[in-house]
């Protein structure tokens, strides 16, 4: 069936000038948005310019094909990341950005194995004080990109006495397997202005500069400590290179 008689052309209408397409080495990344989100953030509401991608490894060519491909495809069976965009992200001279890895654990349940869902919070709302910058929500990085159902066994591990480190490496996993190569290439598209990074880990900072991208600076983000936490925190520091002068202060 063609793509003219599955989807009306006042539809399209609607979605062509949404889509993005961003070339990678292989494949191109669809990029979608941005669409109005206001956000409930702490006690007021926060208005986001959201954005979503899709990482394919073939390129389709116009619109009406892309979006006809990607309704016959089940992508509630893949994770896709996004991006919360706030103000004058293109052209402002100074924005903050976050890479933040998927927690579900932390992000949507609210555990305090981890800092994740404060680090998700406290972010949104430094950006949104700021008046200018993007959350990039990475939802392929479950785990420090093992996936949650790996990240549940290094769980029982740590329960055992393992810490998060060492959970990993026996599970044959390396201690950190995310990529922010999908986001840096999104970033470049949204903007080609220096950014200063909210984050403790000198990893994505690394990542970015390496990229050529103009990093003017970094933020760190350390709180919530807890007795649940305090290992897990230190273990950042000690064995994951984090950069930790505000860490684990106090409870």
């Amino acid at each position: 069936m063609s793509q003219a008689t599955r989807i009306a052309p006042e539809v399209m209408e609607h979605l062509q000038d949404k889509i993005q397409l961003i070339p990678r080495p292989e494949g191109a990344i669809y990029l979608v948005g941005p669409i109005r989100l206001p956000v409930s953030l702490y006690d007021e509401t926060v208005v986001f310019q959201w954005y979503c991608w899709l990482n394919c490894k073939e390129v389709e060519s116009g619109m009406e094909r892309i979006v006809d491909k990607l309704s016959s495809i089940n992508l509630a069976e893949y994770q896709q990341s996004s991006v919360l965009v706030h103000g004058d992200f293109r052209e402002a001279g100074e924005a903050l950005i976050r890479l933040h890895s998927i927690c579900h654990t932390g992000d949507i349940f609210g555990s305090k194995r981890c800092d994740c869902g404060f680090q998700l919070k406290r972010s949104m709302k430094m950006i949104a004080d700021h008046g200018t910058g993007a959350l990039f929500y990475l939802a392929n990085h479950e785990g420090r990109g093992i996936g949650l159902f790996s990240k549940a066994l290094a769980y029982l591990l740590q329960e055992n006495g393992y810490d998060t480190v060492d959970a990993n490496l026996k599970l044959g996993f390396v201690d950190d397997a995310r990529n922010y190569g999908d986001a840096i290439a999104v970033l470049k598209q949204l903007r080609s202005k220096p950014v200063t990074l909210i984050t403790n880990n000198p990893k994505k900072v690394d990542a970015l500069k390496s990229s050529g991208l103009d990093v003017a600076g970094r933020v760190e983000l350390w709180g919530d400590l807890s007795p649940f936490n305090e290992n897990y925190l230190k273990t950042k520091v000690e064995r994951s290179g984090h950069m930790g002068e505000g860490c684990c202060n106090e409870h």
